[in-house]
């Protein structure tokens, strides 16, 4: 390294080559392995703290730097997301993945990308944390240069970069699209415009204050305010976006918004810092902190993964809490409700014994693959939402609802759980609001399925399905049958598709104002009348996510197989309510006398299919519910531990309904004033 150094001193030596060896020299072998590159960095500062004439060298390297290069798209474009959009800029990270794009030699930013040119650049440099750089900056004893009266010209950029980003901030803050949402941002004094107004003064007046800290400069403490308000804002029309419905661009744009407020706060504590103490320690943390920010965001410019869910997150988060609202109905808390679920999944599985019953009969017509695929979804999807507009309940539906309604309860305060005895106490209501449900779904559907195929039996006095059909449809089930719980697996993903695409049109109908649009059609009225439109309109704004998502759950179980079919893979679905209905169809076609050992292991086979179900689309729910809430390092352990107390304690909170009317449990009222409201 101090051969390196000593080649920092030599005139002709491009810095920009000399940096980038001197990084590569600082990178550990594992990127992860920050310590070994704190390590590296510490051995860097005793040797220039040792040595004069490399710190002398260093800095004039930085210096020719800053003089040859322009900063501002550093600090106005690094980390911040263009103004082309979402997906242009997919495409756009795409395209570079492909074919890289050319780097401008005249920008400072070329300068760090190829300096840091590593991708994962970004996580050591993170990882040895800011101490680490806050005592590079001081062994290279910048204090040691001769000062100055005339302003540094890093200064002057940083001052140029500011005025851009507060235009934007000021252009953005008043698009139409947060206007509708925030209307007294037309009425009164925007926050986004009188920031611009007062930072606009302080850029101005700051060069008169460089070495001279009793000249006359605008308070940042105000601009911080207005900062503040503007935030404010953004939180303000979030929450709304949640009642009122969201979008990706509008995502796009409160996210964008808030990485010009935070951009412009960073640089800002730089110039403070340097203008009260030029020399001081006080200015290296800031320069620090937003250093390594740039570095890590010029690292991950092109990463497609990370820009998609950074920008999807909030657009995840409204679709979870718009199902949330819709699982908390799949939660029982009493008696009442607890009979009111048993009769609701006794519905349910009284259409699904038809819906298994005139599948059997699809099948048995000589249809083209593709004609019978979408005979099987229609069957499957307006099966499902007569269920729904029968206030029915699908028992496997209802961990994608639920799972986001549990993790809307888990949040973090310093790593830990608020309320861990109202979490278990909702995880058990939940556990016997499934349990009850799979029992009427299946309790009825096996029963009624062989009832009705006895019933063809008799007037026809032809079974249902042959013999042979009947063996067939047990050994689907059984738990032996090849590919039964993978096939199950595949029956959860959509379950728990069908739990997003729910919330997704419950979010559109919100955000496009689907009801007071329908209410618009003039020739309905005259049809109908005004009263029973309205009564269409409310009715479709409250349930267009659950039929849409009803429909489509119908068209990905039935089409599954034929997907399949058309690329040769081995793949098809296993439901529980169906799988139990087939069986019962079997066991009527086998003269209720069916092989015991069959019957044993198909029955074996439905039950593991039903935990699969539930399972997998659970568990795929409640992680993306957690990842929309930002909650990265859940406490299973303790989670788990606390149920098992729980459990242990108080069995029958997992199996029956309390004897008495609980008073004061979190979600009763608020679910008491939601049915009020209906």
């Amino acid at each position: 390294m101090e051969q390196l150094l000593t080649c920092f001193a030599e005139p002709n030596g491009d810095p920009v080559d000399l940096f980038a060896e001197l990084i590569d020299h600082i990178r550990p072998d594992r990127l992860s392995d920050a310590e070994s590159a704190r390590r590296n960095l510490q051995a860097l500062c005793h040797i220039v703290s040792l040595n004069p004439e490399f710190r002398e060298a260093i800095r004039s390297k930085l210096y020719e730097l800053s003089k040859r290069h322009r900063h501002s798209d550093l600090y106005t474009a690094t980390g911040i997301l263009p103004n082309t959009g979402f997906l242009t800029e997919c495409m756009r990270r795409v395209g570079h993945k492909i074919l890289p794009e050319v780097l401008d030699t005249d920008l400072l930013r070329s300068v760090l990308r190829r300096v840091f040119h590593n991708p994962g650049d970004g996580q050591w440099v993170m990882g040895v944390g800011d101490d680490a750089w806050v005592q590079l900056i001081a062994a290279l004893r910048f204090d040691e240069h001769a000062g100055s009266t005339e302003m540094p010209r890093p200064l002057a950029e940083i001052l140029r970069s500011l005025r851009i980003l507060s235009y934007w901030i000021a252009a953005f803050g008043m698009e139409p699209e947060l206007l509708r949402l925030d209307r007294a941002l037309e009425t009164y004094d925007s926050p986004f415009v009188t920031q611009n107004e007062e930072l606009i003064a302080y850029i101005d007046a700051y060069p008169g204050s460089w070495r001279n800290t009793d000249a006359a400069i605008s308070d940042d403490k105000h601009l911080r305010v207005l900062f503040d308000q503007c935030l404010g804002v953004i939180e303000r029309i979030r929450k709304r976006a949640g009642r009122d419905g969201t979008s990706i661009r509008l995502t796009y744009h409160l996210q964008r918004l808030q990485q010009l407020i935070q951009r412009s706060e960073e640089l800002i504590d730089i110039l403070e810092a340097l203008r009260e103490d030029p020399g001081g320690a006080s200015a290296h943390l800031p320069i620090v902190r937003t250093f390594t920010r740039l570095i890590h965001e010029e690292c991950q410019r092109d990463n497609l993964r990370r820009h998609w869910r950074n920008n999807t997150q909030l657009i995840a988060l409204r679709v979870t809490d718009n199902a949330s609202a819709h699982g908390e109905h799949y939660i029982t808390d009493n008696r009442n409700e607890y009979k009111t679920m048993a009769r609701s999944a006794v519905i349910g599985g009284f259409v699904i014994a038809f819906m298994a019953c005139f599948k059997i009969l699809l099948s048995k017509a000589s249809m083209p693959p593709l004609s019978a695929a979408l005979i099987y979804c229609l069957n499957y999807g307006l099966g499902f939402c007569l269920i729904h507009i029968l206030h029915g309940t699908v028992a496997t539906k209802q961990p994608a609802m639920t799972a986001n309604a549990i993790a809307a309860t888990i949040s973090q305060s310093g790593g830990k759980l608020r309320d861990i005895e109202l979490l278990t106490s909702l995880i058990a209501r939940t556990v016997r609001s499934q349990i009850v449900a799979i029992l009427g779904n299946v309790g009825l559907a096996i029963p009624l399925s062989a009832l009705i195929a006895y019933a063809v039996f008799s007037v026809t006095g032809e079974h249902f399905v042959d013999a042979d059909k009947a063996t067939h449809l047990l050994e689907e089930q059984s738990l032996v049958a090849s590919g039964s719980a993978f096939y199950a697996a595949i029956a959860g993903v959509c379950l728990f598709l069908a739990g997003l695409i729910n919330g997704y049109f419950d979010n559109y109908a919100a955000y496009n104002r689907v009801p007071e649009r329908i209410l618009q059609l003039k020739w309905p009225k005259r049809l109908f009348g005004e009263y029973r439109m309205r009564r269409v309109s409310n009715y479709i704004g409250e349930n267009l996510g659950a039929l849409s998502g009803n429909l489509i759950f119908g068209f990905l179980l039935g089409g599954i197989a034929i997907f399949g079919v058309l690329f040769g893979l081995p793949i098809d679905i296993r439901h529980v309510a169906f799988s139990s209905a087939f069986v019962g169809i079997a066991v009527a076609a086998s003269d209720f006398a069916p092989n015991h050992w069959l019957l044993l292991w198909a029955a074996l086979g439905v039950a593991t299919i039903g935990f699969v179900n539930l399972t997998v689309s659970f568990a795929l729910a409640l992680n993306i519910a957690l990842r929309s809430r930002q909650v990265s390092d859940t406490p299973w352990r303790m989670i788990t531990g606390a149920v098992l107390r729980h459990l242990w304690r108080h069995p029958r909170d997992f199996f029956l309904p309390p004897k008495v009317e609980s008073v004061g449990i979190v979600g009763t009222s608020e679910k008491a004033e939601q049915q009020a409201k209906t």
